[in-house]
């Protein structure tokens, strides 16, 4: 049982180090989109701000859902690094439970377990709010990302989904923008 103790404390505190977002307690559970539909949800959304992770540290950040096969989703993330390089992961999301298809579960290397990706709330055509969260005894680490369909964002909707992230138990004081500039991205087109 130490053992275990003293893997997890020196797990989160290598993830703490990383500016990953640790709260006491238990993962919030907010409410999702209801009638969640995948198919609307398909194709690239641009990251307008998110809560930091240790597995994303670039701009200019993106997620292209397409469709894999019935009932699971293909997730292509792409972000721009400090040093000019592109880096990409590929995954799948699928939903754990049919009957709430806007909680999914997200895999990208065989072998680890998935991750929640929650759509708390989207309109398909502008803004996706996003929440995940993973337990570590005593402490849970947040994940969060308001996406849009393009590069920017209306301020008052950013605040709209903030406020929603923030009645959900979410540390939205902690969340970062994601730079989006036309100029710097334009290296990810190429």
């Amino acid at each position: 049982m130490q053992v275990f103790q003293v893997l997890s404390l020196t797990l989160l505190s290598v993830m703490a180090a990383n500016a990953q977002v640790f709260v006491w307690g238990k993962c919030p559970k907010p409410a999702v989109q209801e009638n969640f539909d995948a198919t609307q949800y398909l194709g690239t959304w641009y990251e307008i701000t998110k809560l930091p992770t240790i597995f994303q540290k670039g701009e200019c950040g993106t997620a292209t859902y397409s469709d894999k096969s019935p009932g699971v989703v293909g997730v292509l993330n792409r972000e721009l690094l400090a040093n000019g390089s592109i880096n990409a992961i590929v995954g799948s999301a699928k939903a754990t439970d049919p009957t709430v298809p806007a909680k999914l579960e997200v895999s990208f290397f065989e072998g680890s377990p998935p991750g929640d990706y929650w759509v708390l709330s989207t309109d398909y055509t502008g803004h996706a709010l996003v929440f995940g969260c993973s337990q570590f005894g005593p402490v849970s680490a947040q994940f969060s990302w308001i996406l849009s369909r393009e590069p920017t964002m209306p301020e008052e909707t950013l605040a709209d989904l903030q406020g929603i992230l923030a009645s959900a138990g979410v540390k939205v004081d902690k969340m970062v923008a994601t730079d989006q500039d036309l100029a710097l991205c334009a290296a990810m087109e190429q």
